[in-house]
């Protein structure tokens, strides 16, 4: 029964994200509750069914595939950092090239942010989180969750890419060239957002090592 529940907490969390993004299901939800109120749906629902998954990957038969050493968890605390850092420079941010962009009418293009260096940040910190946790977890059941969560987010990002192409048209070009073309360096305006941004990244990969081991009985270090 333990792998019933696995295969079945595999399958929800993927046609959850896959069905939800997808017209008519989302303009239909968003028509009757918003698009903030789609977005806080739509992460509460996969925070759920994400630990469910996690969950049910911890009680699946223990099928080793390769040995845990001390080793892997630094290399997961090294992913781990850019991954916060990239996460807290990304939310709540505008970003008309991928999902999840808030208040995207308001991008400017010629100061784009942590978007001049992927248009895609969030996928790309499900990436780092999914690479991270591979090397330490070797059994069956949470190689198949993160490898899957990793190969998703590489593959979602040329998804996205497509996706967005087709309904920007040829403003997606305009807009990527203008990127492109933007300052590498901020102005001094920005620094003060910049350093809150970093500041909030830091205390989150701290607070994820403490509260590591009170919620998945897990240490960090």
């Amino acid at each position: 029964m333990a792998w019933v529940e696995f295969v079945l907490a595999f399958l929800v969390f993927f046609a959850s994200h896959s069905i939800l993004i997808r017209p008519p299901v989302k303009p239909w939800l968003v028509a009757r509750i918003g698009s903030r109120g789609f977005t806080a749906f739509y992460v509460i629902l996969s925070l759920a069914v994400l630990a469910w998954l996690i969950n049910a990957a911890g009680q699946a038969p223990y099928v080793e595939l390769w040995p845990w050493a001390p080793w892997q968890s630094h290399v997961t605390l090294a992913l781990m950092l850019p991954a916060c850092l990239l996460l807290a420079m990304s939310i709540a941010r505008p970003n008309p090239f991928s999902f999840g962009g808030a208040l995207n009418d308001r991008f400017d293009p010629e100061h784009p942010g942590i978007i001049r260096w992927t248009r895609h940040p969030l996928l790309a910190v499900l990436a780092l989180w999914a690479m991270a946790h591979l090397l330490p977890n070797g059994d069956l059941a949470h190689a198949l969750v993160f490898g899957s969560f990793a190969a998703f987010a590489l593959f979602g990002i040329r998804l996205v890419d497509q996706r967005k192409r087709l309904e920007l048209g040829d403003e997606w070009q305009r807009l990527l060239t203008r990127v492109q073309a933007s300052r590498v360096i901020p102005k001094p305006v920005y620094y003060r957002a910049l350093v809150f941004r970093l500041s909030v990244g830091i205390g989150l990969f701290y607070a994820l090592i403490w509260l590591h081991p009170l919620i998945l009985g897990v240490s960090l270090v």
